[in-house]
């Protein structure tokens, strides 16, 4: 049977939350401090109230002892005894009462499955098959794992963190656009602006997450320098013309040569030049001096075709020289005839020529007629 208070309602029971709400409430009657008497309200030995009082009551109008008023229920009791009633004196619902708390074990069985998902979530890792994971205790380096399913302690104890090191990045350096020019000195102290890519990849995570604060500020960094070394051991007319190649290719080994002295864990694909050009202020003059050299090297080359030309003439007519005078050794007589009829025909090929023999003999063929039928008739006009 259940047990009843003083106004006669059967008491709560006191196991779990309930029983902790109580010796809360208890507390408000303890020796820290009474709801009423002069002895507790006084406190000391003279009466005057000096000792410890319950810090949860509402403070006492006057401290004399004719003045002293009852004290009603403070509002910590207020709340325990909404806390602890059953809600059936309302008219549906809770009756202005808490919900009721749930249970010990309940709350054991939570904290339990939290903890459960939290290691699972936290310890159990897929690493895709382009990524390799950096595995940190406690903010330090343990190890790098490679793709597949790891392992590792729950967080915060140790931490994992993914890196692409199948991914080609690209950083563009410099641009097409007058508003981005980037200008570099060559050989011949000429200044060219010059617009390229840089391709990279991460060749050692641990590397890469641990040396460099800013990864791409220092690739960039180390990009620009590279370039300025490079172009200045070339000219102009190389720079933005037959010396791209070479120039890539330069920069290329320079800046993994900077990125491996500085640890950085990076490999550099390869560079492409996108842009060589004199600056805006004076493209019109360098396009006019460029006119000029390719209207040079066009001059060399006709007067060194026309040199080929004359020198191969010069070695046939020799070659054909010393045939014929092997032929005129052997046969002097028709060697000479055949001359004088070769150098005729050469020199009268192109020559209007009349041909007069003697009276009475007919000429071998009828030249005029033959002439007259090579000039062509003229076309008809329309309409005739």
């Amino acid at each position: 049977m259940a047990k009843q208070n003083d106004a006669g309602q059967p008491s709560q029971p006191t196991g779990g939350w309930r029983g902790f709400l109580n010796g809360i409430s208890a507390m408000a009657n303890s020796p820290w401090g009474s709801s009423g008497g002069d002895k507790d309200d006084k406190g000391g030995k003279d009466g005057k109230g000096d000792g410890p009082r319950n810090p949860w009551l509402t403070p006492i109008e006057g401290r004399g002892s004719g003045d002293r008023k009852p004290r009603g229920p403070s509002a910590l009791d207020e709340l325990l005894k909404r806390g602890r009633g059953s809600g059936g004196g309302g008219s549906g619902g809770f009756g202005g009462s808490l919900p009721p708390l749930p249970s010990a074990k309940l709350w054991s069985w939570g904290v339990v499955a939290f903890l459960v998902l939290w290691v699972l979530f936290s310890s159990f890792h897929i690493v895709p098959p382009e990524k390799e994971g950096v595995v940190t205790r406690l903010g330090s380096y343990s190890r790098t794992v490679a793709p597949g399913i790891s392992l590792t302690l729950p967080a915060p104890i140790e931490r994992i963190q993914m890196e692409d090191v199948q991914q080609i990045r690209t950083m563009d350096i410099g641009s097409p656009n007058a508003a981005d020019e980037n200008f570099v000195l060559t050989r011949d102290q000429s200044i060219v602006d010059i617009a390229y890519a840089v391709r990279w990849s991460i060749r050692d995570p641990e590397l890469f997450i641990f040396q460099l604060a800013d990864p791409e500020g220092t690739i960039r960094e180390v990009a620009e320098s590279a370039m300025r070394a490079t172009v200045a051991n070339f000219n102009l007319v190389q720079a933005i013309g037959p010396g791209r190649v070479e120039i890539e290719s330069q920069v290329q080994a320079r800046m993994q040569e900077l990125l491996d002295e500085y640890r950085a864990g990076v490999r550099i694909q390869g560079i492409a030049i996108r842009q060589a050009d004199p600056p805006q202020a004076v493209d019109e003059a360098f396009k006019e001096v460029t006119a000029a050299q390719q209207q040079r090297e066009a001059a060399i080359n006709l007067a060194r075709a026309y040199e080929q030309q004359v020198l191969e003439r010069a070695r046939g007519e020799t070659s054909q020289f010393e045939q014929i005078y092997a032929q005129y050794k052997l046969a002097p007589g028709v060697t000479r005839d055949r001359l004088y009829y070769e150098t005729m025909e050469y020199v009268l090929a192109d020559v209007d020529k009349t041909i007069v023999e003697p009276r009475g003999v007919n000429t071998y063929l009828p030249l005029s007629e033959l002439q007259r039928r090579a000039v062509p008739a003229p076309a008809p006009k329309e309409g005739q």
